[in-house]
């Protein structure tokens, strides 16, 4: 089930890869940093859901995620969409499924799916959010415009994360693309509340179960 694929920086990553030679190859890319903690069973238990039905997927370890040796500071939006783009090649991937904020390394022209899908902008709010949050309960103040002022010249920690000063600009000004070959699935398609926004890691088969036959009842019929 971990299969390898050439990074375009160098080296291999890890893919979890549920692969039976199939007609239908999704390749799913993950939600990122805290969000990926609380949605990986989610995304796993989907790509069994798929393999279930047929499909074959793919869940490549972006650079500098899980257990890539690059250093996530090192990353930047274009340099992960190039992973992308090279895991879809080596996986012959027919389609793409990009959770959260994922949709924004979507390889381009490739049909899928596109699941609560949210710009980088917003996903760099809430873990500054969450920064001054969690500094105002350790009784120091931080400014959020501060935080990503330093943060572009220098990076920031966030949420137990490291990113670099070209990542923390490529959010800020990351709006969601346009794309007419991927159809967004919204949460409330899942039929319960967004798992990224329980306190801790959990998951809810249901949700699994819908979102994987949302994705097999358009790919199959």
């Amino acid at each position: 089930m971990i299969a390898a694929w050439p990074c375009p920086a160098g080296g291999e990553e890890y893919a979890l890869a549920l692969d039976r030679g199939r007609r239908h190859r999704v390749l799913v890319l993950p939600a990122w940093f805290d969000e990926s903690n609380k949605l990986r069973r989610f995304t796993a238990e989907t790509m069994r859901r798929l393999d279930a039905a047929g499909i074959d997927s793919f869940l490549p370890d972006l650079p500098g995620c899980n257990e890539s040796l690059a250093p996530l500071e090192q990353q930047t939006l274009a340099g992960w969409r190039a992973a992308t783009e090279t895991a879809a090649r080596h996986f012959a991937a027919t389609h793409v499924l990009a959770i959260r904020a994922a949709a924004l390394i979507a390889p381009q022209g490739l049909p899928g799916w596109r699941s609560a899908a949210v710009a980088g902008s917003a996903q760099l709010r809430s873990l500054v959010r969450a920064r001054v949050l969690s500094s105002r309960e350790a009784g120091r103040s931080e400014d959020r415009e501060e935080l990503l002022a330093r943060g572009r010249q220098s990076g920031l920690d966030l949420a137990g994360y490291r990113l670099g000063a070209r990542m923390v600009s490529d959010l800020a000004g990351a709006d969601l693309p346009e794309a007419a070959s991927l159809r967004d699935i919204a949460q409330g398609e899942l039929g319960g509340p967004a798992l990224w926004l329980r306190a801790e890691p959990d998951h809810d088969p249901a949700q699994a179960d819908r979102l994987a036959a949302i994705v097999a009842a358009e790919l199959l019929a």
